[in-house]
């Protein structure tokens, strides 16, 4: 199998005939991995992984907003007094992918949401929509060439606002969703039950695009720290409690899942955040990526998946995933028409 993984400027193609899965969570809506469900379930990863790499334990710096977010009130982060809309930068540098040392990956500076896109950031793009779907190359990566909004791209979008709302609900064996009709008690929670197509319109239409794998990755290891999870201290350290993420939801037995186990972003920062001050990077809702899913290139710089390929790339772990679904070395994936209650969103921005 041959794809094409375009970095700077290239359009080169690469045979990847040996499948490579470092951890790979499986299945569709309902998951279905050695390690249980998928986006939508408790579990969905087929294990854990190693560590590589070491590093000083820096910081981001300097917030920045989405470009839509005027007027929306401050009433994000575990103290509610935060803008839902901020971004955090993140310093480029070398990783290794899923902390395989076979992996390496180069990212370059890029700002990246301090939170999970909200209802309430969402709620101004459907009260904006179909004004708000993007125009051909909107959502591009600036060094990564085919990645912005393709024209057939369109018909995956809802074709009016009412078609949008009745498709914000999704009740995936009986999972909550968190769209309401009206502004209410849900608007600090991460949006969820959105398709790729749909996160990737919002991401361009707020001025970002969605990160890519390779950068989802990096800043959930801390660049070169290589950590397991984004608090992690140091490469073998694996501890994980309610107290750094929302998973498993919140405690309770899979089967008693329900709309309260969903908690507000950043309710478990500052001590789950990331070294660039991302919060929720493990657990909340599983990100969706730009990427098209495939084995990786040996390295990369830069790069994405940019053509090919049947699902898209999430990663991050949800309130509903086992643990190990939280790792750096933990990726899943759906088709991007896929809506579940597992899956939301965070948009890059770039400097």
């Amino acid at each position: 199998m041959a794809l094409c993984l375009t970095g700077v400027g290239c359009t080169t193609v690469v045979g990847l005939d040996k499948p490579y899965h470092p951890v790979e969570a499986h299945g569709g809506s309902g998951g279905g991995g050695s390690g249980g469900g998928g986006a939508d379930g408790v579990g969905g990863a087929d294990g854990g992984g190693g560590a590589d790499g070491g590093g000083g334990r820096g910081g981001g710096g300097g917030v920045e907003t989405g470009s839509r977010c005027a007027g929306l009130p401050e009433t994000c982060g575990p103290a509610g007094n935060e803008s839902c809309c901020a971004s955090e930068r993140v310093t480029g540098g070398t990783f290794n992918r899923s902390n395989d040392p076979a992996f390496p990956a180069t990212v370059s500076d890029f700002l990246l949401d301090r939170f999970e896109v909200t209802l309430g950031r969402f709620r101004a793009f459907v009260d904006a929509y179909p004004g708000s779907r993007p125009a051909v190359d909107a959502g591009a990566h600036p060094r990564i060439a085919g990645s912005g909004w393709y024209a057939t791209w369109d018909e995956q979008l809802p074709t009016d606002r009412a078609k949008l709302l009745e498709g914000l609900s999704c009740d995936s064996e009986g999972m909550a969703w968190v769209w309401t009709d009206e502004p209410g008690a849900n608007e600090n929670l991460a949006m969820n039950c959105v398709t790729w197509h749909l996160a990737f319109a919002f991401c361009a239409w707020d001025g970002g695009r969605l990160p890519t794998d390779a950068e989802l990755g990096y800043a959930a290891a801390g660049g070169a720290e290589q950590r397991p999870y984004p608090w992690s201290a140091s490469p073998d350290d694996v501890a994980i409690d309610p107290d750094h993420a929302v998973y498993a939801c919140n405690g309770s037995d899979v089967a008693g899942c329900v709309l309260e186990d969903v908690l507000p972003v950043g309710s478990r920062s500052p001590q789950g955040d990331g070294l660039f001050k991302q919060a929720d990077l493990a657990g909340g809702v599983w990100e969706w990526a730009l990427d098209w899913h495939a084995d990786y290139a040996p390295d990369c710089v830069d790069c994405a998946v940019t053509t090919g390929g049947t699902d898209r790339v999430m990663r991050g772990g949800g309130w509903r995933s086992v643990a190990e679904a939280l790792l750096l070395s933990t990726r899943d994936h759906r088709t991007p028409t896929n809506r579940a209650a597992g899956i939301g969103l965070r948009c890059a921005r770039d400097p």
